[in-house]
Protein backbone atom coordinates (compact mmCIF):
# COMPACT_ATOMS: atom_id res chain seq x y z
CA UNK A 1 0.00 0.00 0.00
CA UNK A 2 1.38 3.21 -0.79
CA UNK A 3 1.79 6.14 2.10
CA UNK A 4 -0.63 8.40 0.76
CA UNK A 5 -3.42 5.85 0.25
CA UNK A 6 -2.91 4.48 3.67
CA UNK A 7 -3.05 8.59 4.59
CA UNK A 8 -6.05 9.04 2.68
CA UNK A 9 -7.56 6.18 4.62
CA UNK A 10 -6.71 7.19 7.91
CA UNK A 11 -7.81 10.69 7.16
CA UNK A 12 -11.14 9.71 6.21
CA UNK A 13 -11.68 7.26 9.29
CA UNK A 14 -10.25 10.48 11.30
CA UNK A 15 -12.31 13.14 10.31
CA UNK A 16 -15.24 11.64 12.12
CA UNK A 17 -13.41 11.84 15.38
CA UNK A 18 -12.29 15.45 15.03
CA UNK A 19 -13.71 18.45 17.86
CA UNK A 20 -15.89 20.78 15.96
CA UNK A 21 -14.15 23.25 14.63
CA UNK A 22 -10.91 22.60 15.03
CA UNK A 23 -8.85 23.99 12.14
CA UNK A 24 -5.00 22.58 13.68
CA UNK A 25 -3.67 19.45 14.73
CA UNK A 26 -0.38 18.23 16.24
CA UNK A 27 1.01 14.67 16.40
CA UNK A 28 -0.13 13.93 19.66
CA UNK A 29 -3.59 15.26 18.57
CA UNK A 30 -3.22 13.12 15.86
CA UNK A 31 -1.60 9.80 17.77
CA UNK A 32 -5.46 10.29 19.98
CA UNK A 33 -7.69 10.62 16.45
CA UNK A 34 -5.33 7.77 14.82
CA UNK A 35 -6.83 5.21 18.36
CA UNK A 36 -10.06 5.88 17.71
CA UNK A 37 -9.65 5.44 13.72
CA UNK A 38 -8.51 1.83 15.09
CA UNK A 39 -11.31 1.38 16.79
CA UNK A 40 -13.57 2.38 14.18
CA UNK A 41 -11.65 -0.04 12.16
CA UNK A 42 -12.55 -2.66 14.65
CA UNK A 43 -16.06 -2.37 14.44
CA UNK A 44 -15.86 -2.28 11.25
CA UNK A 45 -14.09 -5.78 10.99
CA UNK A 46 -16.92 -7.07 13.19
CA UNK A 47 -19.71 -5.94 11.38
CA UNK A 48 -18.01 -7.21 7.92
CA UNK A 49 -17.53 -10.99 9.60
CA UNK A 50 -20.84 -11.16 10.84
CA UNK A 51 -22.64 -10.01 7.45
CA UNK A 52 -20.11 -12.59 5.29
CA UNK A 53 -21.34 -15.00 7.59
CA UNK A 54 -24.77 -13.89 7.24
CA UNK A 55 -23.98 -14.40 3.93
CA UNK A 56 -22.95 -18.01 3.70
CA UNK A 57 -25.76 -18.69 5.58
CA UNK A 58 -28.07 -17.03 2.78
CA UNK A 59 -26.03 -19.10 0.02
CA UNK A 60 -26.34 -22.26 1.69
CA UNK A 61 -29.97 -21.69 2.46
CA UNK A 62 -30.65 -21.06 -1.05
CA UNK A 63 -28.38 -24.32 -2.40
CA UNK A 64 -31.17 -26.42 -0.59
CA UNK A 65 -33.64 -24.82 -2.14
CA UNK A 66 -32.13 -25.17 -5.50
CA UNK A 67 -32.48 -29.11 -4.38
CA UNK A 68 -36.16 -29.29 -3.09
CA UNK A 69 -37.94 -26.95 -4.54
CA UNK A 70 -36.26 -26.25 -8.01
CA UNK A 71 -39.08 -26.36 -10.79
CA UNK A 72 -36.52 -26.83 -13.77
CA UNK A 73 -32.64 -26.85 -14.20
CA UNK A 74 -32.59 -23.53 -15.09
CA UNK A 75 -34.48 -21.59 -12.12
CA UNK A 76 -31.86 -24.34 -9.99
CA UNK A 77 -28.81 -22.85 -11.88
CA UNK A 78 -29.81 -19.33 -10.84
CA UNK A 79 -30.64 -19.91 -7.31
CA UNK A 80 -26.70 -21.82 -7.67
CA UNK A 81 -25.83 -18.46 -9.02
CA UNK A 82 -26.72 -16.52 -6.44
CA UNK A 83 -25.28 -18.88 -3.96
CA UNK A 84 -22.11 -18.29 -5.28
CA UNK A 85 -22.09 -14.65 -5.87
CA UNK A 86 -23.27 -14.30 -2.42
CA UNK A 87 -20.46 -16.19 -1.08
CA UNK A 88 -17.81 -14.23 -3.23
CA UNK A 89 -18.89 -11.30 -1.78
CA UNK A 90 -17.98 -12.69 2.09
CA UNK A 91 -14.80 -13.98 0.87
CA UNK A 92 -14.21 -10.01 -0.30
CA UNK A 93 -15.14 -8.46 2.87
CA UNK A 94 -13.65 -11.26 5.11
CA UNK A 95 -10.12 -10.27 2.91
CA UNK A 96 -10.75 -6.38 3.48
CA UNK A 97 -10.75 -7.39 7.61
CA UNK A 98 -7.73 -9.72 7.34
CA UNK A 99 -5.72 -6.32 5.91
CA UNK A 100 -6.33 -4.21 9.39
CA UNK A 101 -2.89 -4.99 10.90
CA UNK A 102 -1.15 -4.11 8.11
CA UNK A 103 -2.95 -0.81 8.01
CA UNK A 104 -2.44 -0.28 11.45
CA UNK A 105 1.29 -0.85 10.88
CA UNK A 106 1.36 1.31 8.03
CA UNK A 107 -0.53 3.97 10.15
CA UNK A 108 2.78 4.27 12.36
CA UNK A 109 5.13 5.63 9.06
CA UNK A 110 6.44 9.21 9.82
CA UNK A 111 5.18 10.16 5.72
CA UNK A 112 1.54 8.46 6.36
CA UNK A 113 1.27 10.29 9.76
CA UNK A 114 2.26 13.82 7.93
CA UNK A 115 -0.22 13.28 5.05
CA UNK A 116 -3.03 12.34 7.58
CA UNK A 117 -2.20 15.50 9.43
CA UNK A 118 -1.86 18.13 6.40
CA UNK A 119 -5.21 16.41 4.36
CA UNK A 120 -7.08 17.01 8.18
CA UNK A 121 -6.12 20.39 8.84
CA UNK A 122 -6.26 21.74 5.27
CA UNK A 123 -10.01 20.39 5.25
CA UNK A 124 -10.48 21.73 8.70
CA UNK A 125 -9.59 25.32 7.66
CA UNK A 126 -10.90 25.10 4.20
CA UNK A 127 -14.44 23.15 4.94
CA UNK A 128 -16.36 25.99 4.15
CA UNK A 129 -15.32 26.48 0.51
CA UNK A 130 -14.64 22.70 -0.13
CA UNK A 131 -18.27 22.21 0.60
CA UNK A 132 -19.88 25.35 -1.44
CA UNK A 133 -18.03 23.77 -4.11
CA UNK A 134 -19.52 20.48 -3.55
CA UNK A 135 -22.83 22.15 -3.16
CA UNK A 136 -22.69 23.29 -6.42
CA UNK A 137 -21.78 19.99 -7.83
CA UNK A 138 -24.70 18.03 -6.58
CA UNK A 139 -27.38 17.28 -8.47
CA UNK A 140 -31.02 16.44 -6.69
CA UNK A 141 -28.83 16.03 -3.64
CA UNK A 142 -27.65 18.09 -0.41
CA UNK A 143 -24.34 17.97 1.03
CA UNK A 144 -25.84 17.61 4.64
CA UNK A 145 -27.95 14.70 3.57
CA UNK A 146 -25.00 12.27 1.73
CA UNK A 147 -24.20 9.32 4.37
CA UNK A 148 -21.14 10.58 6.13
CA UNK A 149 -18.64 8.63 4.81
CA UNK A 150 -19.77 9.50 1.00
CA UNK A 151 -19.03 12.97 2.36
CA UNK A 152 -15.87 12.79 4.05
CA UNK A 153 -14.38 11.05 0.70
CA UNK A 154 -15.72 13.37 -1.08
CA UNK A 155 -14.23 16.41 0.82
CA UNK A 156 -11.09 14.64 1.15
CA UNK A 157 -10.50 14.78 -2.80
CA UNK A 158 -11.87 18.26 -3.05
CA UNK A 159 -9.35 19.24 -0.72
CA UNK A 160 -6.74 17.35 -2.36
CA UNK A 161 -7.14 18.82 -5.89
CA UNK A 162 -8.35 22.30 -4.44
CA UNK A 163 -5.37 23.22 -1.90
CA UNK A 164 -2.75 20.38 -2.35
CA UNK A 165 -1.98 20.23 -5.95
CA UNK A 166 -3.11 16.58 -6.42
CA UNK A 167 -4.19 15.58 -10.40
CA UNK A 168 -7.71 15.63 -10.59
CA UNK A 169 -7.81 11.86 -11.89
CA UNK A 170 -5.44 10.78 -8.77
CA UNK A 171 -7.91 12.45 -6.79
CA UNK A 172 -10.69 11.03 -8.22
CA UNK A 173 -9.50 7.42 -8.95
CA UNK A 174 -8.26 7.02 -4.64
CA UNK A 175 -11.51 8.62 -3.82
CA UNK A 176 -13.47 5.84 -5.81
CA UNK A 177 -11.32 3.31 -4.80
CA UNK A 178 -11.79 4.66 -0.62
CA UNK A 179 -15.70 4.24 -1.87
CA UNK A 180 -15.54 0.93 -2.75
CA UNK A 181 -14.09 -0.05 0.46
CA UNK A 182 -16.21 2.19 2.78
CA UNK A 183 -19.46 3.16 0.43
CA UNK A 184 -22.53 1.61 -0.52
CA UNK A 185 -22.89 -0.84 -3.54
CA UNK A 186 -23.04 2.12 -5.75
CA UNK A 187 -21.28 4.77 -3.47
CA UNK A 188 -18.07 4.64 -5.73
CA UNK A 189 -20.61 5.49 -9.28
CA UNK A 190 -22.18 8.46 -7.21
CA UNK A 191 -18.77 9.57 -5.83
CA UNK A 192 -17.52 9.30 -9.34
CA UNK A 193 -20.04 11.52 -10.83
CA UNK A 194 -19.92 14.24 -8.43
CA UNK A 195 -16.15 14.94 -8.50
CA UNK A 196 -16.36 15.06 -11.91
CA UNK A 197 -18.81 17.80 -11.67
CA UNK A 198 -16.50 19.25 -8.93
CA UNK A 199 -13.53 19.51 -11.61
CA UNK A 200 -15.75 21.30 -14.39
CA UNK A 201 -16.84 23.82 -12.22
CA UNK A 202 -13.04 24.12 -11.48
CA UNK A 203 -12.16 24.76 -14.61
CA UNK A 204 -15.15 26.95 -15.46
CA UNK A 205 -14.40 29.12 -12.82
CA UNK A 206 -10.38 29.16 -13.87
CA UNK A 207 -11.38 30.29 -17.46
Amino acid sequence: MQARRIARELSLLSISQLPANQSRLDDQQLQNIMLAAVRTLTTEVQETLETAAAEVKRGSDRLLSSETRASDVQSARAMVQEALDLAQTAINRVGMAVELPELIQLTNQKEVRAYALQVISTLNANTGAVDELLTQSLVDWQLNRLARIDRDILRIAVTEIMYLGVPDKVAINEAVELAKRYSGSEGHRFINGVLRRVTEQIKTKSV
